[in-house]
């Protein structure tokens, strides 16, 4: 029997690229599918790895190349790892590589464009809940998943150190979370639309401006901002879980990493809620 067609790499390879050497950061997250094709028929036919570039070391030559391109769109970025294979292994016929990029929108605080606070495109969904019986009723409006990170400005360190303890500290992280919030109306205001849109407008404001100790401290203070600008609203209850983006190691290439590249990570994450109420 003959082998018709092989073709390996690796797939859903994540990686988060942060442009920081100035004030205005810029964030492309990317999940790969990199694929090779050329002289490798003798693994599969005859258990010959001898030419066979790891799948690892696949992932392992996007990260390096998001270090030392963390400026390039996607569309420059892919000619550029292509290169780098066909470059560099001889037996590497072909490349072909397939990028799917999560969109990030610069928020606008105070009417200007921040420097380093991103909402995810396409963002959210707005919820009322209703409940009512003959003595009365509550009414709820909030958002579900409504996704935005910050590419500095936050940091996690004088937290519970013991034989349990793997997590170092640090005081220059992403946060980025997709927050499901709820308030709960104790008034009408004249526009439920635009009202809805100043509670999100005033917990953006303190998530972009102030530094983040904690995603727990954060929430508190985004819920009180909240209650501060909508009189209309009693309590305000947020849950954020923390999607992580964890610093890749680049030291065994000799690279340094100043928090430009990342691996984003959904699962475990952790999960921070809270309820704020006058």
């Amino acid at each position: 029997m003959q082998l018709k067609h092989n073709t390996y790499g690796k797939g859903r390879v994540r990686v988060m690229r942060v442009k920081r050497d100035a004030p205005r950061h810029e964030v492309r997250e990317l999940s790969l599918l990199v694929l090779l094709e050329g002289d490798f028929a003798v693994c599969y036919t005859n258990a010959d790895n001898t030419t066979v570039i790891a799948t690892d070391s696949i992932k392992n030559i996007v990260n390096i190349n998001a270090r030392h391109h963390p400026e390039l769109d996607t569309e420059a970025f892919l000619p550029v790892l292509a290169t780098y294979f066909l470059s560099h292994y001889a037996q590497v016929a072909a490349v072909s590589i397939t990028a799917h990029e999560t969109k990030w929108q610069r928020l606008t605080i105070n009417g200007a464009p921040h420097d380093h606070a991103f909402a995810l495109d396409a963002n959210g969904r707005n919820t009322v809940r209703l409940h009512a019986t003959r003595e009365g009723q509550t009414l709820h409006s909030g958002v579900e998943d409504f996704t935005f990170l910050k590419s500095t400005e936050s940091g996690w360190a004088n937290f519970v150190i013991d034989d349990a303890t793997t997590l170092p500290e640090t005081h220059d992280r992403i946060f980025s979370t997709a927050m499901n919030a709820s308030w709960l109306w104790s008034g009408t205001p004249e526009s439920f639309p635009e009202t809805n849109g100043r509670v999100l407008e005033a917990m953006l404001n303190v998530f972009a401006t102030t530094y983040s100790p904690s995603v727990q401290n954060t929430l508190y203070l985004m819920g009180v901002a909240a209650l501060e600008a909508v009189t209309e609203i009693a309590e305000i209850s947020l849950a954020c879980p923390n999607k992580h983006y964890i610093p890749i190691n680049l030291a065994p290439f000799r690279l340094d990493n100043p928090n430009a590249v990342f691996l984003p990570t959904d699962e475990p994450h952790g999960q921070i809620e809270c309820t704020v109420a006058r």
